[in-house]
């Protein structure tokens, strides 16, 4: 180990140079779940987590089903910054903004079938399905400025402008706590109450993000004036690309959607538990995915560099510090998770049942650190296919395929399968990767 570190330090100086400001930003993205799970947490009763675990999962799972429109502009933009091609930057963002102004308005003017949909995939009782209306019905307006911040997010990755995605972050998730707070706590809006203070952040950290860009484009001579962004083939492609990394991104929140309308069968108390522990699961993230955002960044830019060396250099360092991470939270989780449930909830039922499953989330930062920085390898390789497809394999049989057969096991047959996907995301990732690597791919 200390002769690798040594070997790379300037390599792993860039990469952490990059990382961390995505880490620290990050760090407030998980801090305001558990800030929206506590201070709902703590209104007495379980149907008030329970529905806006509900309400909430619907929209992140239309929100992150549109995170393609990142991870499709990070990789191309990054491309694009290694070939050092500033017309293209300018197109690219574009097309992209475009793009993801126009899903937004289509879930907008989804939302009421969507709502629909969850009563009765969910079955949850009406105390239940009231809170997650609450939730919903207002958080979905802000997908305009959500999805938009996406794209600009993963333009200013592409570009390696690590601190704008930091200050865009910070300040999101810094407004959305603290409106959280006096919303919740001290007007008493309850669950509407944290649906507004998401939906004020959000138009809030667009126009802060518009603002970073034009300074950004402006500083570094990137022409957004391009007359060509409009080309009827390039958005094809646009669309192309995103189409497979979407499947994928359904598959992923399928999985993870599935989770909570079967706990929701189950029962109040299992969905508020499972809700607690997947906060644990957003812990995680905020680390490994700011390993895999500039594992993103830098594959990318060596492919536009036409470098393999340099490919295989930065999923090295990505995969060691990715390591380094997992094991440091299954640690934490192993010694603290019992007092992190508590601060989440003081619901003696559902303290009692997260404490019970608690050791599959112990488990589940080392099961689940190679689908997290993979990704980020494929992202800046722009194999969206690969990745649809791993995925598609992970979720048939390492979730579904799994569950069907341990479904006896109730909220454990969950977790298992879960925990389970996680590692075989990670395994078909690798195991394309080795076979690109063998077939000498990574450039095509």
């Amino acid at each position: 180990m200390k002769h690798f570190l040594k070997r790379h330090k300037a390599h792993h100086k860039s990469l952490l140079l990059l990382a961390g400001p995505m880490i620290l930003s990050n760090i407030t993205v998980p801090l305001l779940g558990l800030v929206d799970t506590a201070v709902i947490g703590h209104l007495g009763s379980a149907h008030y987590l329970a529905g806006i675990a509900l309400g909430s999962t619907v929209i992140s799972l239309l929100f992150w089903l549109a995170g393609f429109l990142r991870m499709s502009t990070t990789g191309l933009v990054a491309q694009a910054y290694g070939k050092n091609d500033l017309t293209l930057l300018g197109e690219l963002l574009k097309r992209s903004l475009l793009l993801a102004t126009g899903v937004a308005l289509l879930l907008i003017a989804l939302s009421t079938p969507i709502q629909s949909l969850m009563a009765y995939l969910s079955n949850a009782n009406q105390a239940v399905l009231e809170q997650a209306y609450s939730y919903f019905s207002v958080r979905i307006f802000s997908a305009p400025a959500a999805l938009c911040n996406l794209v600009l997010l993963g333009w200013m990755l592409g570009v390696h402008y690590g601190r704008g995605p930091f200050y865009l972050l910070l300040i999101t998730n810094i407004t959305n706590i603290v409106l959280d707070i006096y919303f919740v706590v001290f007007l008493n809006w309850g669950v509407a109450g944290a649906a507004w203070a998401s939906l004020i952040a959000d138009y809030i950290a667009f126009g802060f993000a518009v603002f970073l860009v034009l300074q950004l484009a402006k500083k570094q001579g990137i022409n957004l004036a391009v007359k060509a962004w409009l080309s009827v083939a390039k958005i094809g492609e646009l669309l192309n690309l995103n189409r497979d990394i979407f499947i994928r991104s359904l598959a992923l929140q399928l999985c993870f959607s599935f989770m909570t309308f079967y706990g929701a069968r189950i029962g109040e108390t299992t969905l508020a538990a499972n809700a607690v522990l997947l906060n644990f699961l957003m812990l995680v993230s905020f680390a490994l995915d700011g390993i895999a955002y500039a594992s993103e960044a830098k594959v990318g830019k060596a492919k536009g560099e036409q470098s393999v060396e340099q490919i295989k250099l930065w999923v090295n360092l990505s995969l060691f510090w990715g390591g380094l991470f997992a094991l440091f939270y299954s640690l934490i989780f192993f010694v603290f998770g019992s007092a992190i449930i508590r601060l989440l909830t003081d619901v003696p039922e559902v303290v009692s049942m997260a404490t019970h499953y608690l050791p599959w989330v112990i488990i589940l930062p080392i099961a689940a650190m190679g689908c997290f920085l993979f990704d980020g390898v494929f992202v800046g390789l722009t194999r969206a296919k690969d990745m649809r497809n791993t995925m598609l394999i992970s979720a048939t049989f390492g979730f579904f395929g799994l569950f069907w057969l341990v479904s006896d096991w109730q909220n454990h047959g969950l977790w298992f399968a879960m925990t389970s996907f996680m590692l075989l995301r990670g395994v078909t990732l690798w195991l394309r990767y080795r076979a690109m690597v063998k077939q000498q791919q990574l450039l095509i």
